[in-house]
Formats: structure tokens, C-alpha cells, sequence
């Protein structure tokens, strides 16, 4: 699939459908998506065990994926995951667990998307407890 022509929108919400489908195929159950509150947005709540990880998906079109080695090139999704919004997602988060009477465990999570704009392909970066 060509991505060139895709939005930014679309290029986001195809990265929180990657992003979804990833934290699936690794045991979490994901139990909303797009969770809008007047703190925020949450991308992705997923519940593992006995916890609930609320995670912010930040996806990028690139013309090539990371290297496995880990050295990055100019695509990296990670410099919008900054600290205001990571602090709304928190706020979110605190929010929904109290609508819910959640007395588990919770944790904010990131998770950046690299897709690869002449075919689609992947790459996913989960990021555990950026709180």
C-alpha cells in the first residue's frame, strides 16, 4: 500500500491501528480507543494483568524504516511526544480510572509508528511507563 497521498490524519489513525493490533498480538486486551475527556485524549487503553496502560501513539510516514541496530535517522516520531502532552494523557488517565472506580494499577505508555510511505510497512517502539 502507497502512502504518499495519505493525511496526516490518516497516517495517525493507521498508527494507532498498527499500534492496537501490536499491543494485541503481545497479550494486552485493549479496552478503548480515542477515550476523549475535557483533560485530553487518550490514543489506546489496554488492560495486561492487573493493569491498565493508557498509551499515546505517535506515527510518522518516512521513506525508510530504523535500523535494527537502533541508530535513527531524521524520522523520529518520539520529538512529539513531549511532556505537555504526556502530562494530558496522565490527567486523562486519572480521570477515567476515577469514572471507572479503577483501584488497580494504571500507567501511561508511548508507542511510536514509522511507516514506511512506498509500502505500508511497520515498525512499532513501545515505550512502558514514560511517567
Amino acid at each position: 500500500m502507497d502512502l504518499s497521498s495519505i493525511s496526516r490524519k490518516e497516517a495517525g489513525a493507521l498508527g494507532e491501528r498498527v499500534a492496537a493490533h501490536y499491543l494485541s498480538e503481545r497479550g494486552f486486551e485493549i479496552v478503548g480507543r480515542n477515550i476523549t475527556r475535557k483533560t485530553g485524549e487518550v490514543d489506546i487503553i489496554a488492560r495486561k494483568d492487573d493493569t491498565l496502560h493508557f498509551v499515546e501513539v505517535k506515527s510518522i510516514v518516512c521513506e525508510a524504516l530504523p535500523d535494527p541496530q537502533g541508530k535513527q535517522d531524521e524520522y523520529d516520531p518520539s520529538a512529539n511526544l513531549h511532556e505537555a502532552k504526556i502530562r494530558k494523557v496522565a490527567r486523562t488517565a486519572e480521570w477515567y480510572t476515577a469514572e471507572r472506580d479503577w483501584e488497580g494499577d494504571w500507567q501511561v505508555d508511548g508507542c511510536l509508528v514509522w511507516l514506511r510511505r512506498t509500502d505500508g510497512m511497520a515498525h512499532v517502539s513501545y515505550l512502558p511507563q514514560i511517567v
